[in-house]
């Protein structure tokens, strides 16, 4: 389960101690320190992206049902080409993937920066360029999760997803969407220009990385067959099965909720700004900052499936704050909440895969992992505007919080969802729990 679907661009991160992982040994590594900091660039960009589209999709359309039609157009084609993108990472050298991927993507936002510097940006372009955007995101997704692994030794591995974690809220949920904030208030193509910088920048990082060969024997003999494996290995673990379809129907309930009616809570009913939405969304930067940092103090917990649902649970009714905020700080308040539960259940979760997947599945069950748990992303979307409609945008943000919650918590009481906890990492991948119904 991704629980964030905002970070689709980048992997997940895992739990860390800093007596017994050095959070920036991975450093060391040349090509890794490389990629990383057009990275983190390139998650800054991400940040500003998130204000801008948001913004200005009320500006050209100022309903709810303006963001669903965005955020349908986006996740559709990354949810179709997820599979393809996989396979071609698989099949291809990955840094190609991630320059062609990052290069359509950095194409796309420019072409956004011209249309709305020239005041010509209309609604069906801007959702078709954020459809062009999501098919990049489909394979650059894959590609960046398969060739970390390329460039460190698998002791550093634990370093880089701990870095990964720290690093990912300072860059896109702190830093670029207060910057956005501030972009988008002078001139929303300004902030589309600065991303498309970004990119660039990003491009330049993959291209700097050094080739490694590859074995053949890595790759797929057929593609349809190593998916299906990977379907059997996901289909007969409960602990699996159950978090990707909880995420699945969890996601349905208030994704789409949260990321069409927030940007509206704020303009429409607090009549407040840009920036405002952008500090926001940096207030909950904070809260995952702050949870990573705890996170990396402690050790992995040994009842890690009943600790990973908690947390997410607990996320997910702060969903419901959203709609109960009547002023900007409260919602800066579930924002930070939402975020900070929400990086403690994806820490473990990623550990949780490390530890109990064959190092030979691990690509498959993530890919599957994305697909399965964004899938009706694109239905919450559609759905989102006319419930709003019908019900009010508060009354609806409260509603996915509940009943988000409430498909959560149920997922942890499905027989076999906890028979994983305490066993060791060397024999807890071996055993088969019942397959699904």
């Amino acid at each position: 389960m991704q629980h964030s679907y905002e970070a689709l661009d980048r992997p997940g991160g895992a739990s860390f101690s800093p007596s017994a992982v050095k959070l920036l040994s991975p450093l060391r590594e040349r090509d890794f320190r490389v990629l990383w900091s057009g990275m983190a660039v390139s998650l800054v960009g991400d940040g500003i992206f998130l204000v801008a589209v948001a913004w200005e999709a009320y500006a050209l359309w100022n309903s709810p049902a303006a963001l669903s039609l965005v955020g349908i157009g986006m996740t559709v084609p990354t949810v179709l080409f997820l599979l393809p993108g996989g396979v071609l990472s698989d099949r291809l050298d990955r840094r190609v993937v991630m320059i062609a991927a990052d290069g359509v993507r950095g194409l796309a936002v420019a072409v956004l920066a011209a249309l709305a510097l020239l005041s010509t940006l209309r609604m069906w372009e801007l959702v078709a360029l954020v459809g062009i955007y999501g098919i990049g995101t489909a394979f650059f997704t894959p590609a960046f999760d398969a060739v970390v692994p390329d460039l460190l030794p698998a002791e550093e591995l634990p370093a880089a997803n701990a870095l990964d974690q720290f690093v990912r809220p300072i860059a896109f949920r702190l830093a670029g969407p207060a910057l956005g904030g501030v972009l988008v208030a002078a001139d929303v193509g300004l902030a589309f220009a600065i991303d498309a910088l970004t990119f660039a920048v990003s491009v330049l990082a993959v291209v700097a990385i050094r080739a490694r060969p590859r074995a053949a024997e890595h790759a797929p003999a057929h593609p349809a067959r190593a998916l299906g494996e990977g379907l059997r290995f996901v289909r007969r673990r409960v602990w699996l099965w159950g978090t990707l379809l909880s995420a699945a129907l969890a996601y349905l309930v208030f994704m789409g909720p949260t990321e069409v009616l927030l940007p509206s809570i704020v303009k429409n009913d607090l009549h407040a700004s840009a920036a405002t939405l952008g500090l926001v969304f940096a207030a909950g930067g904070v809260g995952a900052i702050g949870a990573a940092i705890l996170m990396g103090q402690r050790s992995h917990p040994e009842r890690d499936v009943t600790v990973m649902y908690v947390a997410w649970t607990l996320a997910t009714v702060a969903v419901a704050g959203y709609g109960i905020a009547v002023a900007s700080w409260q919602l800066m308040l579930a924002c930070f909440v939402f975020n900070a539960l929400e990086t403690v259940g994806t820490i473990v979760w990623a550990t949780m895969k490390q530890r109990h997947v064959p190092a030979a599945m691990l690509g498959r069950v993530s890919s599957l992992d994305w697909l399965i748990s964004i899938g009706l992303l694109p239905l919450s979307f559609a759905l989102t505007a006319p419930v709003a409609d019908a019900v009010g945008a508060r009354a609806t943000l409260v509603g996915a919080g509940v009943i988000g919650a409430v498909i959560t918590v149920v997922a942890l009481t499905l027989p076999g969802m906890r028979a994983i906890e305490g066993q060791p990492a060397e024999t807890a991948a071996q055993p088969v729990l019942p397959r699904a119904a």
